[in-house]
């Protein structure tokens, strides 16, 4: 089972920047794709960024054009770059697969605060 550790939440302001980080355990990682989700209106997690194994990306609507999503297949890790973040960004941030089947658990996720 896929272990997962995101880092690199804090508080930052409104226009600033921050950089997480996914540590992946696992062989699963390298062919799937990944994401980066955070809570929603919902009881859903709601992705907000994926790359798949050979480093296609999408972004929600709501951060395309201000975040950046990477990954490193040997190094087992996924990253999130946020660039002119907002208050609304303001989330607990977790890494994990984009298909359901294979997400059997989630991490503690990164908090990030943007203040305005």
């Amino acid at each position: 089972q896929v272990q997962l550790l995101e880092s690199g939440g804090g508080l930052v302001q409104a226009g600033g920047s921050l950089r997480l980080s996914c540590a992946a355990s696992g062989s699963d990682f390298g062919r799937n794709t990944m994401g980066w989700y955070r809570p929603g209106s919902g009881p859903q997690r709601v992705l907000v960024a994926s790359i798949t194994s050979d480093g296609k990306r999408n972004y929600a609507d709501s951060v395309k054009g201000r975040f950046t999503i990477s990954r490193d297949n040997a190094k087992n890790t996924v990253a999130l770059q946020m660039n002119d973040l907002k208050p609304e960004d303001t989330a607990v941030y977790y890494c994990n697969f984009l298909r359901a089947d294979l997400i059997h658990s989630w991490g503690k996720g990164a908090l990030v605060t943007v203040s305005s």
